[in-house]
């Protein structure tokens, strides 16, 4: 459910659903890439903005591009301007 041009981290997800841990949220988007499902994991960064999944892309630059087409800012694995990229469940749903 994040909006094209946004992201949001594990932390954010895990603490709306309630999980008690962003390593579960990882998990399950890890997973969702191997699947033929069509979740927008990119939108998915670690509480510092980094692209920490980068790596679970079929090609780590992936994650980069897909978010860059959708207008959010990215340099040396980080997106910039992540407070006004940032988008948490808990003031949305």
């Amino acid at each position: 459910m994040i909006p094209s041009g946004k992201v949001s981290t594990y932390g954010a997800i895990a603490d709306y659903l309630a999980l008690g841990s962003a390593r579960m949220v990882g998990w399950a988007l890890n997973k969702a890439l191997s699947a033929p499902m069509d979740v927008p994991a990119h939108r998915v960064v670690n509480s510092k903005g980094e692209l920490s999944g980068r790596n679970n892309f079929e090609h780590p630059e992936l994650m980069e591009k897909l978010l860059l087409l959708e207008g959010v800012k990215v340099e040396n694995n980080k997106v910039q301007d992540f407070a006004v990229a940032l988008w948490k469940p808990a003031d949305h749903l």
